[in-house]
């Protein structure tokens, strides 16, 4: 079963307007919790886009070494060296 959290946020001047404005009748949301959990899912999709573009640029690479440059690794190897 989800958690479910309650958390407190305070909102002045500029941010509390730009929040107001995109929540209610003129905005895109219902309410701030509705827009909250949509920037936080935005937020975590683009975190995940970066870790994915980051191992595919890897994995480019890799594959794309002349094969004399690998090296035979044992699994331990593998899990010591990505420890550090």
């Amino acid at each position: 079963m989800p958690r479910t959290t309650t958390m407190t946020v305070r909102l002045g001047g500029t941010l509390s307007d730009f929040v107001a404005a995109n929540v209610g009748e003129k905005g895109s949301y219902e309410n701030v919790s509705e827009y909250i959990r949509d920037l936080i899912r935005r937020d975590k999709d683009r975190i995940d886009r970066e870790v994915f573009d980051r191992l595919k640029a890897e994995l480019t690479q890799a594959f794309a070494a002349p094969e004399s440059s690998y090296q035979p690794l044992t699994a331990a190897e593998v899990i010591a060296r990505n420890r550090t």
